[in-house]
């Protein structure tokens, strides 16, 4: 048996109080924060999302929840990436060129190349402009295809325009060299201003293209590149919707027979009695705006590629109300990676017309499109000044969204 001497034990008391002390406060600590924890869970209010900088509500309002819910991929992404671009975003405009010939300037903002002369014309009256190159996301190249087709110019000295500017900027300033135009932009809606870009191959490998032709089977990259709706404005009338009870005709169909679809289109469905479907443009001569008012009573509206891809009778049919019925294959559509086109509009194969007409009879959820169409109108409409969530914000969040991936 081990006896413990009296200095031992008075030696080892102070450092036993000592423990458990320690140990008693320890105790203490832990059941004050777990009280404190628990009491906070109670109390605190929701915490918000944080984007950047800016703070966004988790939910949505019980109206924002009825206008986003049904038409777009991802509404709370859009909603909190779109406030995030209006905070911070910023393009630099080169100031290079004579705004007399070919740049800088729109050559107009009506008729089927508005949106070119709209965008051309937004960007300086946006917030999203921006002086200091330095502070910039994008530069934007200011070379407007459709001015040089007004004024005559060949596709041929269109390339040799477009070539000689880009050289100018390369030569003159050190942006371009960071990415190898990989934070450029270009903006283009006539068919033949694409070629003339296309002569330059940097801006068709690096650069960002705005068109309004994007079909993605001769070079058009959808994840890169921009598809620009094709808007044919001023409207010639108001916007239609909320009256599917004036829409008796089942589909509508008239132009120019400028494709092989278009031309398959008029042969098998012309004289159809339930598609009202023309071989030819309305003459203006059978009254006033005919063409525009079978819009209105029409359910779905027909759209085929004509010499390209796009048509502007898209936004036409969107304008009006008439549930597009997009024929037109390897067609990138605008917005596509935003907008969920299948909630407000019909997209088919080239080769379904031949089943057209059965097509659309046998689709039962007329009324919600319609309803749906409404819903996006805003999105296909150009203003000036640019207001929110119309087609110059669309663009302008379309680009923001490629900026992500640019790596210096």
């Amino acid at each position: 048996m081990t006896i413990v001497k009296p200095s031992q034990l008075s030696s080892s008391s102070p450092l036993c109080s000592l423990k458990g002390s320690l140990l008693t406060l320890a105790v203490l600590t832990f059941l004050s924060l777990f009280y404190l924890s628990l009491n906070s869970l109670r109390t605190s209010p929701p915490s918000p999302i944080l984007v950047g900088s800016n703070q966004l509500p988790h939910t949505f309002s019980a109206k924002e929840e009825e206008d986003y819910s049904d038409v777009y991929h991802s509404p709370e992404s859009f909603r909190s990436n779109y406030a995030e671009m209006e905070k911070k975003f910023k393009v630099y405009i080169y100031p290079d060129g004579d705004p007399d010939t070919f740049f800088q300037t729109p050559r107009k903002v009506t008729g089927k190349y508005a949106s070119e002369g709209y965008f051309f014309k937004n960007i300086r009256e946006s917030r999203f402009r921006t002086l200091d190159p330095d502070e910039a996301d994008l530069f934007f190249v200011p070379v407007s295809a459709h001015k040089m087709r007004g004024k005559g110019t060949t596709y041929e000295n269109m390339t040799v325009i477009v070539q000689d500017y880009v050289d100018g900027l390369i030569a003159k300033y050190p942006f371009w060299n960071r990415t190898l135009g990989a934070d450029h932009f270009f903006v283009t809606c006539h068919d033949v201003g694409v070629r003339a870009f296309e002569g330059t191959p940097l801006l068709i490998k690096n650069t960002i293209r705005v068109v309004c032709s994007p079909s993605y089977n001769v070079g058009f990259i959808p994840h890169k590149d921009v598809a620009l709706p094709q808007v044919l404005q001023p409207f010639a009338l108001p916007a239609g919707g909320n009256d599917v009870e004036n829409r008796t005709t089942l589909g509508f169909w008239a132009g120019h027979r400028n494709s092989k679809i278009r031309v398959i289109l008029a042969r098998v469905w012309e004289n159809d009695t339930e598609l009202d479907i023309s071989n030819n443009r309305i003459n203006r001569a059978t009254g006033h705006l005919v063409y525009q008012k079978r819009f209105y009573r029409t359910k779905f509206c027909i759209c085929p590629g004509g010499s390209q891809v796009n048509s502007a009778r898209i936004t036409d049919s969107i304008h009006y109300g008439c549930v597009p019925v997009i024929l037109s294959d390897y067609y990138d559509l605008p917005f596509n990676d935003i907008l969920d086109w299948r909630k407000f509009a019909v997209v088919l194969r080239e080769r379904d017309v031949y089943d057209l007409k059965q097509i659309l009879k046998n689709i039962p959820q007329f009324v919600s499109l319609h309803n749906n169409l409404v819903k996006v109108q805003k999105h296909f409409q150009w203003n000036s000044p640019p207001v929110k969530f119309d087609a110059f914000h669309m663009i302008m969040y379309e680009l923001w969204l490629r900026h992500h991936v640019i790596k210096y």
